[in-house]
């Protein structure tokens, strides 16, 4: 172990490491603490909200019209300040797309 004090990531803001500097042992192992928990509830928070727009997809994908290929995707256009979804597929050398719906307002 270096008798130096270690030299912080260069992504830590000026003001949490002048805090974590001033802080005691002991308030710097509970800091740790809970920075670790935190960002594995954040990255569980992520993975959730990760699964749930593949649900979502999955539910859209099930009301896929009888012109549209089962390997269309949804895509979201934004026209004139409206977003709308489209379902979209490639065909041979072509992007093909066919209307779909507005996007519902997420308030």
């Amino acid at each position: 172990m270096s008798y130096e004090p270690p030299t912080p990531p260069a992504e830590l803001p000026t003001d949490i490491v002048d805090t974590l500097n001033d802080s005691s042992p002991e308030v710097l192992r509970h800091v740790a603490s809970y920075a670790e928990e935190l960002a594995e509830h954040r990255e569980r928070e992520a993975r959730l909200a990760e699964k749930e727009n593949e649900d979502d997809i999955e539910e859209q994908l099930d009301d896929l019209p009888e012109d549209v290929p089962s390997k269309a995707t949804i895509t979201t256009k934004e026209i004139n300040g409206n977003r709308y979804y489209y379902w979209q597929w490639r065909d041979g050398d072509k992007i093909r797309s066919q209307y779909k719906g507005p996007v519902e307002s997420e308030n």
